[in-house]
């Protein structure tokens, strides 16, 4: 495939080795110096776009795509506000690929997350908590990964209607400690405690690679697709 890289960071730069270890072709590379050549016709031999850049911009790159009819695959987060928006596009047929995390440890724990919080909804005698870590130069807080757990737990426990990034003794609400240090790529720990003892889940990220990968993956699944997918597409959890 000939792959449109818009995001030239430390992650786009890892989509790029990855991409040309197996055989594709980095047709355009799009980073701050260069927004201008994110067009119609630097697209119009592109067969899929990997986006990874940040909320503010992320929005208006789908779009520039989709005017193209080049399906998008993002890991952005923190722009989802928009959401419905890029669903109506899918349903007038352009192609998009979501995840808050495309690796593929990650998307089982989401899974695992969920099964756990369906066994622990009925004993009142727990709570649970999330705790997220990442690097300094993570943007959004908590990260997109943390807050599709908090949905996981959200949506399968009656008794938590909303989290919060901050430590909480109210039953309906899911504390969120968000942490951010050096380099770290990803820990997410989720912990059920009760007075006499406590059932920990934990993912540890150890390098970018993981994401990468995944993201290229998602993009070999994308081209000439129409609609709106995810990691449970590509996986088929």
């Amino acid at each position: 495939m000939r792959i449109a890289l818009i995001g030239y960071g430390k992650m786009g730069k890892e989509i790029e080795q990855i991409a040309l270890d197996r055989g594709h072709e980095i047709g355009l590379i799009i980073d701050q110096h260069n927004p201008k050549d994110l067009c119609a016709d630097q697209l119009q031999n592109i067969d899929v776009a990997i986006e990874f850049t940040n909320p503010d911009s992320a929005f208006g790159n789908y779009l520039k795509c989709f005017e193209a009819n080049v399906p998008v695959v993002s890991g952005t987060t923190g722009w989802l506000d928009r959401l419905p928006e890029i669903e109506k596009q899918c349903k007038e047929g352009k192609g998009f690929f979501y995840a808050s995390n495309f690796s593929l440890g990650v998307n089982l724990f989401f899974e695992l997350n969920k099964k756990l919080t369906k066994l622990m909804a009925p004993f009142k005698e727990y709570n649970v908590d999330m705790e997220e870590i990442h690097h300094i130069h993570k943007l959004d807080s908590p990260s997109g990964t943390a807050l599709t757990l908090a949905e996981g737990i959200i949506e399968n426990h009656p008794k938590k209607d909303k989290w919060i990034e901050a430590t909480s003794m109210k039953e309906d609400e899911l504390s969120i400690l968000a942490k951010r240090h050096g380099a770290v790529p990803g820990t997410h720990s989720i912990t059920w405690h009760s007075e006499v003892d406590e059932i920990m889940i934990q993912h540890q990220a150890y390098s970018r690679k993981g994401f990468a990968l995944g993201a290229v993956l998602a993009a070999e699944f994308m081209p000439k697709k129409e609609g709106f997918y995810g990691m449970k597409d590509l996986l088929q959890l």
